[in-house]
């Protein structure tokens, strides 16, 4: 199970990681403290979206391939739930199929597993500046 890290600095901004693997989920959780942010972790879609109520992350880092939920499929929910945060996907297996679907439902980045840190973090930078974002609360 997940560990969640919902505590956060009132300044640093929320990043959501949801992937299946517990190894990327703590490295890319250990990358994103290391350079400031405040993260929670999930292992899953479900487990991500039972957490929304409570916290209004500004980027989602997802997993496009997961079991009980895949990447596109959390992300259609949350659209559908009318929640708008930006989302950056990592992937295993990307395919151009699975990258022009995403693409084109507003991810606004598609990673291939192992990633170059350097680049996932400007793209997490770009998503936190995103003004697409609606925060939760509002």
């Amino acid at each position: 199970m997940a560990r969640h890290s919902i505590k956060t600095a009132e300044a640093r901004p929320l990043i959501a990681v949801v992937d299946d693997d517990q190894s990327v989920l703590n490295s890319v959780a250990r990358l994103l403290r290391s350079v400031g942010y405040s993260v929670a972790t999930f292992s899953s879609g479900p487990e991500f979206l039972g957490s929304i109520a409570t916290s209004s992350p500004h980027c989602l880092v997802l997993d496009v391939q997961m079991p009980e939920m895949n990447g596109l499929e959390l992300q259609t929910r949350l659209t559908d739930l009318g929640h708008q945060m930006p989302v950056v996907f990592i992937t295993a297996n990307d395919s151009p199929q699975t990258r022009a679907i995403a693409i084109q439902s507003g991810v606004l980045d598609v990673f291939l597993k192992p990633f170059e840190e350097k680049a996932l973090l400007a793209a997490i930078g770009k998503a936190v500046e995103c003004p697409r974002r609606r925060p939760l609360d509002q």
